[in-house]
């Protein structure tokens, strides 16, 4: 596929449209059709290291879709995603997420065999088809459509194409109702239509659960009784992994949905932890920075959703994005499941809190945009422009002045972010807001613990 060896074509025909980075193209995932937009090279920037604020955009991508303009024709590679799968049990010690009281496993007893990964004479490992075969149950294919209106070449006016685009995906949990699916919130944001292709080639519809944009996470729900029995017998939920226990030079093993051909598996080493990373949210120009794991581990498009495990089979990270430049091979990342894990929670759990519980900050709020935040050498974030006396927010020692950059662990960057957490949140509830305030010609972080008030 040559075209996606051009030092100007990025992203290798990703989709702009779903809150990705650095994209400037959209073509058909098996690189035969579709239309594509270039732009000059530009020198990328390396990633920073937590050092302040002022951070620029750095040539990260959102690999969540293989993406294309499609007019009646189907999407090639989306017919067949996975070999057969035995569907054989797990020994791990998997507790689904069930009801109100969800949780997820966070140690496992693999098969011996996963214990014993063939190595090389020089440590490297040589044979990871074991742990392949015990997680590919619980990793999925997602295809979207999305609607999008694009001015007319033929005639003044907007004329509307189908976007069909590809991602992967986790399976988590389930209730009585639904099996629950983790991905990536740029995998699925804007879509019309959802569909999860899971290990046996069995397609069912799907629902957006909840989404977060701040974490770029996302859940899709599948109803139960959509899924065949058959199915039902080859698909688990996945062990995830502890995140915190991660050293740089073990082995990471991706399995995703690349370049919509259907699942593939690559392996590597986990570069760096804790790599802060910062793209754009196409959106809205914001900048989102988050702490990812990095690494060498092949991460293509298609892949965002899809599974990072260590040598036990866990997960440890949700594959998100990578740095994209001809120049620079081997620099993928991952959102670490000890991050992933609450959020996930959150999506499946949370439901939007009417009436007198509804939660109430007390605080009015302006949004430091991307410009304002490089013009002025502020954090990106919402400045605190009045807080209400008596307030929850005034009680924990807001004040005017003070930027809020995350709230109830999310990163933020507009005063309809905080408002958006705030629907699932009661009045009593404690969030953690974190601010940076001026001191001395400088911004000072500091973390706060928010009673939040009554709605008045």
């Amino acid at each position: 596929m040559e075209q996606f060896e051009n030092k100007n074509y990025y992203d290798y025909g990703q989709s702009e449209n779903y809150g990705q980075t650095e994209s400037y193209g959209q073509a058909a995932g098996n690189g035969d059709t579709g239309n594509a937009w270039y732009r000059p090279y530009e020198e990328p920037q390396p990633p920073k290291k937590k050092n302040g604020f002022g951070l620029k955009v750095v040539k990260y991508v959102a690999l969540g879709l293989v993406f294309g303009v499609v007019a009646g024709a189907a999407f090639a590679g989306t017919s067949t995603f996975f070999g057969k799968i035995t569907g054989n049990e797990s020994s791990a010690k998997e507790e689904e997420l069930q009801g109100d009281d969800l949780h997820i496993a966070k140690e496992t007893e693999m098969e011996e065999t996963l214990q014993d990964v063939p190595l090389s004479a020089s440590g490297a490992v040589t044979d990871v088809s074991g742990i392949v075969e015990q997680v590919m149950p619980s990793i999925v294919s997602i295809t979207t459509i999305a609607k999008t209106q694009v001015p007319s070449f033929f005639y003044w006016g907007m004329e509307e194409y189908e976007s069909e685009g590809c991602g992967s995906g986790i399976i988590i949990s389930q209730d009585e109702e639904n099996l629950y699916i983790a991905t990536n919130n740029h995998v699925v944001a804007g879509a019309d239509t959802l569909t999860v292709f899971f290990a046996d080639e069995a397609s069912v519809n799907a629902q957006i659960k909840g989404t977060d944009e701040s974490t770029d996470l996302a859940v899709v729900a599948v109803a139960l009784d959509e899924i065949d029995a058959e199915t039902k017998a080859k698909i688990k939920t996945a062990t995830f992994g502890d995140s915190k226990d991660i050293r740089v030079g073990q082995t990471a093993v991706a399995i995703g949905n690349a370049l919509g051909y259907g699942q593939s598996v690559t392996t590597g080493v986990i570069s760096a932890v804790d790599r802060e990373v910062t793209v754009t949210n196409e959106t809205d120009g914001s900048l989102i920075t988050n702490e990812l794991l990095q690494t060498d581990a092949a991460i293509n498009p298609g892949n965002s959703g899809g599974a990072l495990l260590n040598l036990k089979g866990e997960v440890i990270g949700i594959n998100s994005v990578k740095y994209s430049e001809t120049s620079v091979e081997g620099m993928g990342y991952a959102i670490p499941a000890d991050t992933a894990i609450p959020i996930i929670k959150q999506l499946i759990t949370r439901e939007v809190v009417n009436g007198m519980d509804s939660a109430y900050l007390g605080i009015s709020g302006v949004d430091v945009t991307q410009s304002v935040s490089e013009t002025y050498n502020m954090p990106q974030g919402v400045y605190v422009a009045q807080v209400v006396e008596g307030s929850g927010a005034a009680q924990a020692g807001l004040v005017q002045g003070d930027i809020i950059t995350r709230f109830d662990g999310r990163n933020i960057t507009s005063m309809e972010e905080i408002q958006s957490l705030l629907q699932y949140l009661s009045a009593g509830d404690t969030v953690e807001v974190t601010i940076e305030r001026a001191q001395n010609g400088e911004y000072v972080e500091s973390t706060l613990q928010v009673v939040l008030g009554r709605k008045r």
